[in-house]
Order: C-alpha cells, then sequence, then structure tokens
C-alpha cells in the first residue's frame, strides 16, 4: 500500500486531478452520459498521470540533488524503473481508453498526452516552455466536444480560453521553484525572464482567459460571467499590493493567481453550451 501510494504521488495528482475533475464537469455540461462520460474521465486523467510520471522520473537525480526527500523517487519510496513504466503506461493507454468514443477523439487526446510529455523533455529546460501548455490545454476541451457523437466542432472561445489558462497556469506553477530549478540547470521561459516577469505573464494570460471565456460564447454575458470577470479584476491588484507591502515577497501575488485560475476553471465548466 505505501508504494501505491508512493507511486501516485510521483503522478503530481493534485493538478492533474484538478484538470481531470474539470474536463469531466465540462464533459457533462456539453451532454456526455454514462460509458462516453466514464471514457472521457479515464482518458483525461491517463494523460495527467502519463505527464506526471514522466515529469518525476526524468527529475529523479535533480531531486536528489537538491534534497527534495518529499519525491518519492529521490526519497526511495518508489523506484524511479517503476513510475517511468507506468507513465508509458499511462501515455498508451489514453487513446485506448478513447477509443470507443472515435477515433478522432483518440486521436486528439493521444496527441494532446504527446505534446504534454514534449514538454517533460526536451522543452521544459528551453523558451518554449509554454508551448506544450498552450497546446494542450487548447486540445483538452477540444477532445471534449469531438468525443460527442457526430463529433462537432470545438468553438474557438473555449479552445483559446483553455489554452490562455494553460499558459498562465505554467507561469504560475513555476513560481515557487524557480531557485531550486534554476541551480539544477532548468531554464524554461519563467527562468529566463525571471520572477517579476513571470509573476505578471501569469496574471496577463489568467485575466485573458477570463475575458475569453466571459465574452466569448454567443450572446450577452451572463451575471455569474460578470461576476467572474469582476472578481477576477479585483484579486490580482490586491494580491500585486500585498506582495509590495511584503516587499517583494511573491506569496500573496501567488495566491491572487491562483485564485483567478480557480475562478476561469469555474467559468470553463459553467460557460454554458459549447457546442
Amino acid at each position: 500500500m505505501s508504494r501505491a501510494l508512493a507511486l501516485l504521488r510521483s503522478s503530481h495528482p493534485e493538478p492533474g486531478a484538478a484538470v481531470t475533475a474539470a474536463m469531466t464537469l465540462l464533459a457533462f455540461g456539453a451532454g456526455h452520459r454514462g460509458w462516453r462520460l466514464l471514457c472521457v474521465g479515464l482518458a483525461v486523467a491517463a494523460t495527467q498521470l502519463a505527464v506526471g510520471w514522466v515529469n518525476d522520473w526524468l527529475d529523479a537525480d535533480r531531486d536528489r540533488r537538491t534534497g527534495r526527500l518529499d519525491k518519492p523517487i529521490a526519497s526511495g519510496a518508489v523506484s524511479g524503473r517503476t513510475v517511468g513504466i507506468s507513465g508509458l503506461i499511462a501515455a498508451v493507454a489514453a487513446p485506448v481508453v478513447a477509443l470507443p468514443l472515435g477515433a478522432l477523439p483518440a486521436e486528439t487526446i493521444a496527441v494532446a498526452a504527446v505534446v504534454g510529455l514534449l514538454y517533460d523533455w526536451p522543452l521544459k529546460s528551453t523558451a518554449l516552455s509554454v508551448l506544450p501548455y498552450l497546446v494542450a490545454f487548447g486540445l483538452l476541451p477540444a477532445f471534449v466536444v469531438v468525443a460527442l457523437p457526430g463529433h462537432p466542432a470545438p468553438p474557438a472561445w473555449l479552445v483559446a480560453a483553455a489554452a490562455l489558462l494553460g499558459a498562465g497556469a505554467h507561469f504560475a506553477n513555476v513560481l515557487p521553484d524557480l531557485d531550486d530549478d534554476a541551480a539544477t540547470g532548468i531554464r524554461g521561459l519563467p527562468h529566463r525572464i525571471g520572477a517579476g516577469a513571470s509573476r505578471l505573464a501569469a496574471a496577463v494570460l489568467l485575466l485573458a482567459a477570463t475575458g475569453t471565456l466571459v465574452f466569448g460564447p454567443p450572446g450577452a454575458p451572463s451575471w455569474s460571467g460578470w461576476a467572474g470577470a469582476a472578481a477576477a479584476a479585483l484579486v490580482l491588484p490586491i494580491g500585486w499590493y500585498a506582495a509590495r507591502r511584503a516587499r517583494g515577497r511573491p506569496v500573496a501575488l501567488f495566491r491572487a493567481v491562483l485564485v483567478v485560475a480557480l475562478i476561469d476553471v469555474l467559468l470553463l465548466i459553467f460557460s454554458g453550451p459549447v457546442v
């Protein structure tokens, strides 16, 4: 049981579970039910497990050098071989479990998984590190829509909003680990532009995602959309001000960015009909 739990921790379960839950709820709202909803949820979960496991497998030596004993491979709680093989199995499983939904959905989720793995290697340490987040996050809601009977085309606003949300999440996600990453040779785009610019990029991208989700769907924005946009526009300046009062400590702004990301996820789920 302890090895199984360690293996699960190696998959980065919190963000993976959040993405899977968001896409499953979006699928439910889009009209998926029964076995179709199950296939969508399992396929998205498989992509998240694959990317998380392969990332931990590749980062094992770096985690040991920086003393990251909270990482299961670095602490010896699970072997790197087990984690790597699990990542490979999950990557193959993603299109397989989506295949009952049709060839196009299976191909779409397969591309999303491959793009996510390209972040793990080699793009994580390059100036293109944000690109997999843009593409993979945009493909996930596209997969949800094309998995519907008849394979309707996903609306552009939905794909664009998810891509912007993914890009903003990339800059926000690496903020706490910038120093450790730089010390072990990780030089992604956030590391190249620095913490201040990364915080700004995360805020701008997430606000752009908010605006796309509010004003992108046909018709007038709903009251919940206006409320979400107002909350996002209010939270970030408060976080920025609190960070300045704390003499540059980024915790308050980082938390504000996470709140806006949560608002965007809720808007994504409850944005109304997607087809």
